[in-house]
């Protein structure tokens, strides 16, 4: 099992969103490294929910409910999407000033690709953000 970490404005989507409406097809995503990690992701992997705009913070898990099929968003062809749905909001928000504040984190996508909105989540980090979600 991978685990990775999925940006959506929460104006757009939020995890809230995601909590009411049980499941979500994650669409939209053209940058071409987000979706090479978007295809290596399969079934049962994990994903923590990054809410961008304001909030800038990792503030729930959710899980891939089936592997990558084609964007129905994306009239190219080209892209994929994957069906996510809600696992458990963390118990407190782990802000990016927070993350970039650790130096476990500074060489992770999140740090140095701001703008990225897929990226792999090593063990290590996810353990890390687990236990600063803890508070």
């Amino acid at each position: 099992m991978a685990r990775w970490l999925f940006k959506e404005e929460p104006e757009t989507y939020s995890f809230a969103d995601l909590q009411r409406d049980g499941q979500a097809t994650w669409t939209g995503v053209s940058n071409a490294l987000a979706q090479k990690h978007l295809r290596a992701v399969k079934k049962g992997d994990l994903v923590f929910f990054y809410a961008t705009g304001k909030i800038k913070a990792v503030v729930g898990v959710v899980e891939v409910i089936g592997d990558p099929s084609p964007d129905p968003t994306d009239d190219t062809g080209k892209c994929v999407a994957v069906t996510v749905k809600p696992l458990r909001a963390l118990a407190k928000p782990v802000l990016l000033a927070t993350v970039k504040a650790d130096p476990a984190f500074a060489s992770w996508e999140l740090v140095k690709q701001a703008r990225l909105s897929v990226m792999p989540v090593p063990d290590a980090l996810w353990e890390r953000i687990e236990a600063l979600a803890q508070g």
